[in-house]
Parts: structure tokens; sequence; C-alpha cells
């Protein structure tokens, strides 16, 4: 009996090179049925795929150290590279080439990463922040989030409504909007705090757009990983404006603060502030959010 051969394809969505390697897969086992099992392809956002990245690296070490492509192919449970392998090993050993312009496959990538986006039902926002690192000298870094607006709809509500500033001005006449505020506190290992919507900016104010508080919704969603994005507080049911990015597993903060989303794109810009300069935690340096939104899929 003829060996079944199986597949995997596993990266970063948002590239080309991945509906690439899908294309390849998907066109083995349609021309080939007998010979492969239906391939299993395995789409991540950016901060999943350098997540996933790293750990293999760290598992499979030797050569893969060097990896950094955006995806893995897998023949059989064996790493064989990226797609040009895959690509090379289709036609050396069965003929198959996948003939598909460059045009189409940046068009497939967009439709099928917005159509990932759309089908989690969660709300897509971003945020744009400008950093003073010099004298004379800025940068200009967007970071993507996800909300998980089906856990904490009140929450999600909150946070996306003070990103569009929709609401206008609070009771005390305080601006709902992010559009202006800074990060005014770094902490190593930690987390990054912003949200303070106060003309002022010293992290100890901002309202929510139910009024200056409102309960904590919900802990369902666990503070595992790099990036997740919960709401700062000052004790039970104190959630206002201020929000905080995870820089590493924080299982201590669950049930004392709520998560509702995760950082999907931005893991370099991420790292740019977590490197920011800082005296007693509070940056040295000027990182203002400068826009900020709803993500159009």
């Amino acid at each position: 009996m003829a060996s079944i051969h199986l597949v995997e394809v596993v990266g970063h969505l948002k590239e080309h090179p991945f509906q690439i390697a899908k294309g390849i897969a998907e066109g083995l086992k349609q021309k080939f049925s007998s010979s492969f099992a239906d391939p299993v392809v395995r789409p991540l956002v950016e901060c999943e795929w350098y997540a996933y990245l790293n750990n293999k690296k760290k598992e499979l070490r030797g050569e893969v150290w060097n990896f950094d492509g955006p995806l893995m192919v897998y023949l059989d449970g064996r790493l064989i590279g990226d797609e040009k392998e895959l690509a090379k090993w289709a036609q050396e050993v069965w003929g198959f080439t996948l003939h598909r312009p460059k045009a189409l496959n940046l068009a497939l990538t967009e439709d099928y990463y917005s159509k990932h986006l759309r089908e989690t039902g969660a709300i897509v926002l971003f945020f744009g922040w400008f950093s003073h690192r010099l004298i004379n000298h800025s940068m200009f870094w967007i970071c993507v989030f996800q909300l998980f607006s089906d856990v904490c709809p009140k929450t999600c509500e909150n946070f996306r409504a003070l990103c569009t500033g929709e609401k206008g001005l609070s009771e005390n006449d305080l601006v709902l909007s992010y559009k202006g505020s800074v990060f005014h506190r770094v902490v190593p290992n930690g987390w990054i705090q912003g949200g303070d919507i106060n003309p002022a900016g010293k992290g100890t104010g901002g309202e929510s757009i139910y009024g200056p508080t409102f309960d904590d919704e919900s802990f369902a969603v666990s503070h595992t990983k790099r990036g997740i994005l919960g709401m700062a507080n000052q004790g039970p049911h104190s959630n206002g404006s201020q929000f905080y990015i995870t820089l590493q597993p924080a299982l201590w903060m669950d049930r004392k603060y709520v998560a509702f989303g995760q950082l999907i794109e931005g893991t370099e810009v991420l790292q740019k502030l977590e490197d920011v300069p800082t005296q007693n935690e509070r940056p040295t340096v000027y990182c203002r959010v400068v826009a900020c939104g709803v993500l159009q899929l």
C-alpha cells in the first residue's frame, strides 16, 4: 500500500507566501487525491506567528535558529522549510507547479486575512503612536488589537468608543477619546499602561463612556501571554479608561483585572515601547496616541 503524505502549513496569514504554500498543498491533494491526506493549514496573525516561531526555534534548535520566514511547512511531520522548499519538492517529485500570478496571491492574501478576522466576530482596532525619541527625530508606530466582544461586550464597547471618540464629552467635560493621551507607565517584564484621558496624563485619572467607572464584567480571558489587553483599575469594579498591555504571561492578574483583547499586529512596536527610557516607570520621552479607531476590513 502506497504511503499517504500529509502537508502542514503554519504561518502568518497576512503574508502572501502563506497563500502560495496553502495553494501548493491544496493543489497536490486535488491532483493526487489518493496519495495525499487533506492538508493541515494553520493561519496565524502576526503576534501568534512570532510566538510560534520562537517556540519552534527553542524546540528544534539547530539551523532553525536562523529561520526568519513568515511560514513553516511540514511534510509527514518533518519541517522542510518554507513555500520555496515545498514548491521545489512538489515539482521534482510530483511534477506539480502552482501557476498563479503574484497579483492574484496578494489579492487572495488580503481577502483571506479580512475573512479570517471577520469570522472571529471580534472588533479590530488600531492605535497610532508618535514618539519623540531624540531632538528633531520621531517615529510613528501602529498596533492592531482584537477585542473579545463576545466575552466582554460592555468593556469592549468602552474601549472601542474611546478609540473612535464618538461619545464627545463626559459629564465632567472630559473628552472621551484616547487620541492625544500618552503611555504613562512602563513596567519592565510586566506591562505597558496608558489611557489616562485627562489632559495632564499623569496616570491618575480617566473616565469610561458609562460614567467615571464601571464594574468588572468578566474574568474569562486569562493573562497567558505577551500582548494581552486589559483594563487597569484601582480595585474591584473601578474600570475607567486606563488600559494595559502585558509584556509576558501574568497569571497573577487573573481575577484582579479584566482582560478583553489581544495585540494581533505590532510585535516590533510593542518591543519599542517596552524599550523606551523611563524614570520611576514613567517614560522620559513622549509616546502619544495621535490616531485610533476601528480598522475597516
